[in-house]
């Protein structure tokens, strides 16, 4: 399905060298600083967990107690490697201490650096082998059933009660579902904590916690006994707990997470500092555990029109591929994203969509692409609406994609019914089956409208591109090019949980977890 477009592979070149040089200069910014996120993260993969008598998570307490009393500067792994040589304790049982008033852990005197890495060198060491071990236990599931071949059928769960979601999650997994995800509940990017335990009220989506996680891989597993097939498990680690709930859905053999470097700023307000610091650690998380993740380049076009902006997402795609490898995620774990979002009046839009999708699938070979359906123009016709999604599933066969996010005729009236669902898993596995090998049987016309437009696109995220290296991400997203939101550097949910590290600052899991399998 490739090198039908007679792209301009110079042309290509040059956008991936632009991105290139635009994310290497973020990472010099990155590399210098850490996050409150980041902190807890590392608190999580020492195995700290639990909450306080007023349900504050204990990660929480640490760290803000050392930002409130230390100089969290020294990086959180200084203050419990020091402690562990001081008590005897296990990391869970000082943060224990702490959150009762009996330990200052800022108090103690220092041991020398290389005594508080060794002593948590273990510890490092048997989370790192436990994600290793669930990335194995992955491959030998699909190695005992086999992998879909074409497109995963991908399918929400919502309900916001997670015993509810698996009632649903089970049933689409019988249907025919290659990947459930558990849509998180509204609101939750912008907490600066994770919830504990398992949930049961969410609106628009279920509260992702390490237990619900739990749950549902569980469920998840047991269907896929039954039927003999591996159910991918997808949740989403954007929003201000971006590393941890990456680091727990590696702990809880997650397959999938949503891992955008840009949608947080942009659709969420929360700070771009913050965001780019926190995606690196969650990448380098999702690499190692073998995630898939799925970037948000389709939410550009819920603000901004598919035809006139398609170049901002080829943009921001070879933005997000050069993020991740930057992180050691390999771009058989990139699910970069997009979306059939052109205005269904447009004359000629289904070519225009289907030139926009393989324009992604011959740039990105390999990246197990995300293809979002149509919403921003279904109106309640279900009639019209199953017609959109069969558009939808004819492009996905057609150029290849991936992750392929079922189309509901009932969008835009309720929440999908799992007789909804069962109606568009059969629309899309009648397309698939009937079209199977369409897409290599045909040509696109050289200067026809396909090629040219797709020409076209590449041309301006080239243009783009040179216009944002110029101007450094941070001045880029100041100024609104994408989406056509405006982020001021310093503005936003998160900044006070920037910080700049000291020379002595060390994460033991980035050296161990970095490109490393």
């Amino acid at each position: 399905m490739t090198n039908k477009l007679n792209l301009d592979w110079e042309l290509v070149s040059e956008a991936r060298s632009s991105a290139k040089k635009i994310t290497n200069d973020v990472q010099g910014f990155i590399d210098k600083h850490s996050t409150v996120t980041v902190e807890r993260t590392i608190c999580r993969l020492l195995g700290i967990d639990g909450v306080d008598s007023v349900e504050v998570p204990l990660p929480n307490v640490l760290v803000d107690y050392v930002k409130e009393h230390g100089d969290l500067s020294l990086g959180i792994t200084r203050y419990i490697g020091n402690a562990m040589l001081h008590t005897k304790l296990s990391p869970q049982e000082i943060a224990e201490k702490v959150s009762n008033g009996e330990l200052d852990i800022t108090k103690l005197d220092w041991f020398d650096v290389a005594d508080t890495t060794k002593v948590l060198e273990p510890l490092v060491q048997d989370m790192v082998s436990k994600i290793k071990g669930n990335r194995e236990t992955r491959e030998s599931y699909l190695k005992k059933y086999g992998d879909t071949e074409g497109p995963f059928l991908y399918l929400i769960v919502a309900t916001g009660n997670i015993y509810e979601d698996i009632t649903q999650a089970v049933a689409a997994a019988r249907q025919g579902a290659d990947v459930i995800a558990v849509i998180r509940t509204t609101g939750q990017s912008l907490l600066d904590y994770v919830p504990y335990g398992p949930t049961t009220e969410g609106f628009g989506g279920t509260f992702a916690t390490q237990e619900n996680f739990n749950i549902m891989r569980a469920a998840l597993d047991k269907v896929g006994e039954e039927i003999g097939h591996y159910v991918r498990l997808c949740n989403y680690c954007s929003g201000l707990c971006m590393p941890e709930i990456a680091a727990m859905g590696a702990i809880e053999r997650l397959d999938m997470m949503l891992n955008d470097a840009l949608y947080g700023i942009l659709f969420r307000d929360i700070n771009m500092q913050r965001t780019l610091v926190d995606q690196f650690f969650s990448r380098i998380i999702n690499g190692y555990a073998g995630v898939i993740i799925n970037t948000g380049e389709d939410n550009y076009l819920t603000t901004a029109d598919a035809i006139e902006e398609a170049h901002t997402v080829l943009a921001s795609q070879f933005i997000n591929e050069q993020f991740a490898l930057s992180a050691g995620l390999p771009e058989e774990q990139m699910g970069l994203g997009h979306a059939f979002e052109i205005d269904p009046q447009t004359e000629n839009g289904f070519l225009y969509e289907l030139s926009q999708a393989q324009l992604a699938r011959e740039i990105f070979p390999k990246a197990p692409l995300k293809y979002m359906p149509p919403t921003k123009f279904k109106t309640g016709n279900i009639f019209k609406g199953h017609i959109q999604d069969t558009l939808f599933n004819m492009v996905t066969i057609m150029t290849g994609q991936k992750v392929h996010l079922l189309g509901m005729l009932t969008e835009a009236i309720h929440t999908p019914l799992m007789s909804d669902r069962a109606l568009s898993i059969e629309n899309a596995k009648y397309i698939f089956n009937n079209m199977k090998d369409f897409g290599d049987e045909i040509t696109f016309k050289e200067g026809g409208l396909i090629v040219n437009r797709a020409s076209e696109v590449l041309q301006k995220a080239t243009e783009l591109l040179k216009i944002i290296e110029q101007k450094g991400i941070f001045k880029t997203i100041e100024e609104g090019i994408f989406a056509g939101v405006k982020r001021p550097f310093t503005g936003g949910k998160g900044l006070d949980g920037v910080f700049e590290k000291s020379a002595s600052y060390q994460n033991p899991f980035i050296s161990k977890m970095l490109g490393g399998k």
